[in-house]
């Protein structure tokens, strides 16, 4: 049985849309089950139908485990920024899925992690996200930090949610906001229809904002650099989108077939700062642009004017 704990930030909507607005993959017919069921509560006591929330309120959820898929360790070469005896800092190539799921069972970055750090990873993921602290898409290449031990990954999960983990990342977006720099406060939920996207919605949201800056600017698209205050599900994308300006390559959030030959989006997680978690000493790593975005920036700059 998995323990989930929900803080209501907005509240005065009906409970399953908040369950299955906060829990992914949890559709409103399942978060309806678990109220019925008695898995859902408030203060200690079973929450009922039709029970509207309040701001505020905490939520705890009694969710009945997936059944896992054993990652199996897998040599698969890594491109590894740092590591130490706490942590391990991963530069993950575009197209690499984190952790094993349904339709991508091996080849994963945690089987990978399997086969480099033997039993060395923290066990709070558990056996399917061993040391995960946090994920980047499939599609999004860039840095990851992986926790070797339990004490490593509650402070870097406490340094995510008081959002002192510093995470930036590049793009490549079609168009290009008026402004050189600005702030992006937009709350993100679950897509109202498609339960597999998010979106900018009121209803079952959480706060999400993204600052951004311009680097560059060609014909049709922009460079710019986003800095995460907050870690939504697709976040970057999302946001981007809203604005008008969605990531070259991101065929759910913005264009329905590929542009300058890139079939997937050009996100870039490009640097990382966090307190280390044994010596408290401030730790800031980056890593270059991979070749599929120096190629799109080639692109557009022989484009240019």
């Amino acid at each position: 049985m998995n323990t989930i704990a929900l803080l209501c930030e907005n509240g005065g909507e009906r409970l399953d849309v908040f369950l299955a607005s906060n829990i992914p993959d949890l559709s409103r017919s399942a978060a309806q089950k678990l109220i019925e069921s008695g898995q859902v509560s408030l203060k200690g006591v079973a929450v009922k139908k039709n029970h509207r929330t309040l701001v505020g309120d905490e939520y705890i959820v009694l969710q009945d485990e997936p059944e896992d898929i054993l990652a199996v360790p897998q040599d698969i070469a890594l491109d590894i920024v740092f590591e130490d005896d706490d942590v391990i800092v991963i530069n993950k190539p575009c197209g690499m899925v984190v952790h094993p799921a349904p339709g991508h069972t091996d080849g994963t970055l945690v089987n990978a992690l399997l086969f480099h750090c033997g039993d060395s990873l923290s066990g709070i993921g558990g056996i399917k996200r061993p040391g995960i602290v946090h994920r980047i898409d499939k599609d999004t290449s860039g840095l990851i930090i992986v926790a070797k031990n339990d004490k490593a990954h509650l402070s870097l999960a406490s340094q995510l949610s008081d959002r002192s983990l510093t995470r930036v990342y590049d793009a490549i977006v079609r168009g290009g906001p008026k402004n050189d720099s600005g702030t992006i406060d937009a709350p993100i939920g679950r897509h109202h229809t498609d339960r597999k996207k998010m979106a900018v919605t009121d209803v079952g949201s959480r706060s999400a904002v993204t600052h951004y800056k311009v680097i560059a600017r060609y014909p049709g698209y922009t460079h710019i650099r986003c800095r995460l205050e907050t870690g939504r599900t697709h976040q970057i994308r999302v946001h981007l989108a809203h604005i008008g300006h969605p990531v070259l390559g991101d065929m759910v959030y913005g264009m329905k077939k590929p542009e300058l030959g890139q079939s997937s989006q050009c996100l870039h997680a490009r640097l990382l700062k966090f307190v280390h978690p044994s010596t408290g000493e401030i730790v800031q790593l980056s890593c270059d642009l991979p070749d599929y975005f120096v190629k799109a920036i080639n692109k557009l700059e022989k484009s240019a004017p």
